[in-house]
C-alpha cells in the first residue's frame, strides 16, 4: 500500500462565510481540589483565569501546532467553565470569517484549557506515590459547527 504524502487542502476557490464551532470537555478532580479552586488557595493561583487565557492563546496558535490547519482570522473566542463537586466542564467557542472551519481551533483551545487546569492543580491531585489516580480528562467533542453566509449592508 502506497501512502500519499501529506498536504494542505486547497481552499482558494471557497468563499468567505461566518464560521462558528464549540468544543467541550471535562476534567475530573478530587472534591478537595475543587474546594481549593473555589477558595483561591491552590498553590499556583487563579486556575480558571489562567486556563481561560491559555485557551485563547491556543486557539490563536492552532496552525503552529497542527501541521495542516490553515491560518485563519479569529474574530471571537469565548471560554466558559462549569464547576461541579468533582469536575470542571469547559467549552470553547470560536468564530471566524473565512474559507475553512474553526473546529480544530476550538478543540485545541479546549484541550489546552483542560491541560492547564491539570497543570495548575497537579500538586493538589497527586497521591502519596506521585500519581493521579482520580484525575482524568474526558468527553472532548465538537458540540456544534455551523456556517452562515455573510450579510452585507449597502454602503
Amino acid at each position: 500500500m502506497q501512502q500519499r504524502s501529506a498536504g494542505m487542502v486547497d481552499i482558494s476557490a471557497k468563499g468567505n462565510v461566518e464560521r462558528t464551532a464549540i468544543a467541550s470537555g471535562t476534567i475530573y478532580l478530587n472534591p478537595s481540589t475543587i474546594e481549593k479552586i473555589h477558595s483561591g488557595t491552590t498553590r499556583k493561583g487563579n486556575v480558571l483565569g489562567c486556563a481561560e487565557v491559555a485557551a485563547i492563546l491556543a486557539v490563536k496558535r492552532t496552525p503552529e501546532v497542527i501541521p495542516l490547519c490553515h491560518q485563519i482570522n479569529i474574530e471571537q473566542v469565548t471560554v466558559e467553565f462549569s464547576v461541579g463537586t468533582d469536575r470542571i466542564s469547559a467549552s470553547v467557542s470560536v468564530k471566524s470569517v473565512g474559507k475553512t472551519g474553526v473546529e480544530m481551533d476550538a478543540l485545541h483551545g479546549l484541550s489546552i484549557a483542560l491541560l492547564t487546569i491539570w497543570d495548575m492543580v497537579k500538586a493538589e491531585e497527586k497521591d502519596e506515590t506521585g500519581n493521579y489516580p482520580h484525575t482524568r480528562i474526558s468527553d472532548i467533542q465538537v458540540e456544534k459547527k455551523e456556517k452562515r453566509a455573510l450579510a452585507y449592508s449597502p454602503s
